[in-house]
């Protein structure tokens, strides 16, 4: 056994020590919880390194799947929906009221009104281990991170190795003494075949919090934004490119409708328009799916990008960079799978008639239908560190995700907790 996976658990064995602070590199902690073993385990580095027992939702209160990170932290924290019941060592996981949490019932059944209950010692424990942004997947049967490797996945900038000084190259007479003697100088000789490093001001500390990317499809919001950005582009003001419709964007379009004789009765946003302003703008359709970063709770970017299929499923999974090596420019990267749930007013909306692969080859096989431009996998390579997460998934931001979160994704939604 590793030494340091036999420390930890020495450390573990103890629950009551409230000196368990985590993992030598805390940001590569991941808890999964199991609703149907009613477990929990946490894992570092793909190694299991501590479990328990846990109570998840009951009917009517089922807590929801999918992939969560801790947004919040407290002691001593109380209910302010169910007679300010007691809450203690709180890690919540959304805002509208799912946390991990203590409780004095935890039976091997799903007993709670949404939550996790944790077992007194463990849910003290647990504290200790855990910090802000910290990824909890909630599934149903047991899952657990795999190794993977694949061209695909982001890979940080090989740092340049530090230059000699002085080198074997020859000498020059590169100077002049007041008398007018030849000094001879040696010189650095750079070896050429180091690669460029990304420019400083794209890159974080190795210690910052760890960015969260997340592929997904374009929603409807994005293309509203993209039409806007055209419009106002175009002399025509549709107001913020934020996706939304509201009076600005609608005048705006008839404005347009108007320029271009479209007919004005009928849906307001039609493929003709769409396509009449993409030739107006000069700009090509954008791809099926797009890109979004976010680092400590805040946006970072947001691209477009290309994957095959769109008509298949992506289905949903997870991956963590569990370890990042600079100077040989590579990563190490661990991956899950979780079912995918989709409505078929989803499937229709999303334009999805295949099912996603099932089985050990899915993550490769949906990795490889992705196709990101060079320039933006750079980018995102050069903010690369431990513990950096990336999930794909066909719904992509949903309502769980809003200012102050990472990207929250549900696969099973369950019905809300209210717990808070």
């Amino acid at each position: 056994m590793p030494p340091r996976l036999l420390a930890r658990l020495l450390l573990l064995a103890t629950v009551a020590l409230p000196s368990v602070t985590g993992a030598a590199d805390a940001r590569t902690l991941q808890i999964v919880v199991s609703r149907q073993t009613q477990s929990l385990a946490v894992y570092e580095d793909g190694a299991v390194v501590a479990t328990s027992r846990v109570s998840t939702g009951k009917a009517g209160h089922e807590t929801p799947t999918g992939i969560f990170s801790v947004l919040q932290k407290a002691r001593h924290h109380k209910s302010n929906i169910y007679s300010d019941a007691p809450m203690p060592w709180m890690q919540r996981l959304t805002w509208s009221g799912i946390a991990l949490h203590e409780s004095s019932s935890v039976p091997d059944y799903p007993a709670s009104h949404g939550c996790v209950r944790l077992p007194a010692a463990f849910a003290r424990t647990l504290y200790g281990m855990t910090g802000l942004g910290m990824h909890v997947v909630i599934s149903d049967a047991p899952v657990a991170p795999q190794p993977i490797q694949h061209a695909t996945l982001f890979q940080p900038p090989r740092s340049a190795p530090p230059q000699p000084l002085l080198s074997d190259a020859p000498e020059h007479h590169a100077a002049v003494t007041p008398d007018g003697v030849a000094v001879d100088v040696a010189l650095n000789a750079p070896q050429a075949s180091i690669p460029a490093t990304a420019p400083a001001s794209a890159t974080v500390t190795p210690d910052g919090p760890p960015i969260r990317i997340l592929i997904t499809r374009r929603t409807d919001r994005d293309r509203m934004a993209d039409l806007q950005a055209m419009l106002t582009d175009l002399g025509f003001d549709a107001g913020a490119a934020d996706g939304i419709l509201g009076p600005a964007t609608r005048q705006a379009i008839a404005g347009y409708k108007r320029w271009k004789g479209l007919p004005q009765k009928g849906p307001l946003v039609t493929p003709a328009l769409i396509s009449a302003l993409y030739d107006s703008a000069g700009r090509d359709m954008p791809p099926a799916g797009q890109l979004l970063v976010r680092q400590n709770f805040e946006d970072v970017l947001s691209e477009p990008v290309a994957f095959d299929a769109p008509q298949v499923a992506l289905g949903t999974h997870f991956l963590t960079a569990v370890r990042v090596d600079a100077a040989s420019g590579s990563a190490s990267w661990q991956g899950l799978s979780l079912p995918n749930d989709l409505s078929s007013e989803e499937r229709q909306r999303l334009g999805i008639t295949q099912g996603a692969l099932e089985g050990p080859q899915a993550l490769s096989a949906v990795l490889d239908r992705f196709h990101v431009p060079a320039d933006l996998a750079a980018r995102i390579g050069a903010l690369l560190t431990a513990g950096a997460s990336l999930t794909i998934t066909d719904t992509g931001t949903e309502k769980e995700t809003t200012k102050g979160t990472d990207f929250i994704t549900l696969t099973h939604r369950g019905h809300s907790a209210l717990a808070f």
